[in-house]
């Protein structure tokens, strides 16, 4: 059992190396990489695999390996404010990453077959809002879950801008999941042994990509045994927000821009960000990996056969000797980031419940 990229010490190496390993390809995925941990969504007995490029379950709840999710993020292609419709919506790792970029005015709805995996969710998207030191750096699109198989979506739902189905499906649900699909939309999903990208270009007119050899788990079937009838999955309707919101939005952008203002004084008087803190070069090799893992398998990229050359390598090992060097002496983490949001929101004089509002928190 092996992964596509080596396994990383903490959430940020696990982004470097997929970064390196061309996963990771734009800075809108990057950031929701970076600003959501992938241990957090772990059990704490498991947490130690939590870095490594390996999909895990446990029971009903499952999380593919992170090289999946960059490319499912990437052929996602989100932007602000479009709709996006998660298939086996899971622990809402992804679903929360998207939200990161849909922004506030973007919907955010995902289908879940299990209701234990939908209380697990909820309880880990509650976790990243209430204690994240860098969630208040995003407008988020909060996502919503609802019980039901995907297969069984009520025909009058509305049609969304992207959708993501994580389970094999086969060729006989393929026009149904098109059919989930906006004119102009994107649609991701395992299909036939390939996580492929499907964009609607018309009416009736398609453009699919291959994009990864996978193997999913398939999608689990209706099962109409007790009643004989379809329990149809009504998905939330499309929201107008509400002024409270509105405002909520308003007020942080305004604070906001006045950071962004206050820091770029401060650089004008010659104060630069601290340094990012060096991270040891990881080296790529050369290799074919084949990863099995619960029914899930997913082959690894091919380096480039330079990577083999031995004058390379021989540069390789002398500059990072020559990096350890020079970071030996003063090696120390960085301190922990300002969440400059939350001090100015906190230092306001407003009562505490409007406060908490403003910082997304939720009110038991």
């Amino acid at each position: 059992m092996g992964g596509a990229v080596s396994a990383g010490e903490d959430n940020d190496e696990l982004i470097d190396n997929l970064k390196e390993a061309h996963y990771i390809k734009t800075e809108l995925v990057e950031q929701a990489f970076r600003a959501i941990d992938r241990a957090d969504y772990y059990l704490e007995e498991f947490k130690d695999n939590a870095y490594k490029d390996l999909a895990w379950k446990h029971g009903n709840i499952h999380l593919s390996a992170p090289c999946i999710y960059s490319e499912v993020m990437e052929a996602l292609d989100l932007q602000p404010g479009l709709s996006f419709l998660n298939l086996g919506s899971g622990t809402g790792y992804l679903s929360s990453m998207v939200g990161l970029i849909l922004g506030p005015f973007g919907v955010n709805h995902g289908v879940e077959l299990h209701s234990d995996v939908i209380e697990y969710a909820k309880q880990k998207l509650d976790f990243f809002i209430k204690t994240s030191d860098s969630f208040d750096k995003f407008e988020f699109c909060e996502p919503s879950f609802v019980i039901g198989n995907c297969l069984e979506i009520s025909p009058d739902c509305t049609q969304y801008d992207r959708v993501y189905c994580g389970a094999g499906v086969q060729k006989e649900h393929e026009d149904y999941m098109k059919s989930l699909l906006k004119v102009g939309g994107i649609l991701v999903m395992p299909l036939e042994e390939k996580l492929t990208k499907i964009t609607r270009t018309g009416p009736s007119a398609w453009e699919t990509k291959k994009i990864l050899s996978v193997s999913f788990a398939p999608l689990i079937q209706p099962n109409h045994a007790d009643s004989g009838k379809a329990r149809l999955v009504h998905l939330p309707p499309v929201a107008v927000r509400s002024l409270q919101d509105l405002a909520r939005i308003a007020i942080r952008g305004t604070i906001k821009k006045i950071i962004h203002q206050e820091a770029m004084s401060k650089a004008g008087d010659g104060l630069k960000n601290p340094p990012r803190f060096k991270r040891r070069r990881v080296r790529r090799r050369r290799m074919e990996t084949i990863v099995f893992l619960d029914k899930e398998v997913f082959a690894s990229r091919i380096s480039n056969p330079s990577d083999d050359n031995n004058n390379n390598n021989s540069e390789d090992m002398e500059e990072e000797r020559l990096e350890e060097e020079e970071t030996k002496p003063s090696e120390l983490k960085p301190d922990p980031p300002v969440n400059f949001l939350r001090e100015k929101v906190l230092s306001l004089p407003l009562p505490d419940p409007l406060k908490y509002y403003l910082l997304y928190y939720r009110e038991k």
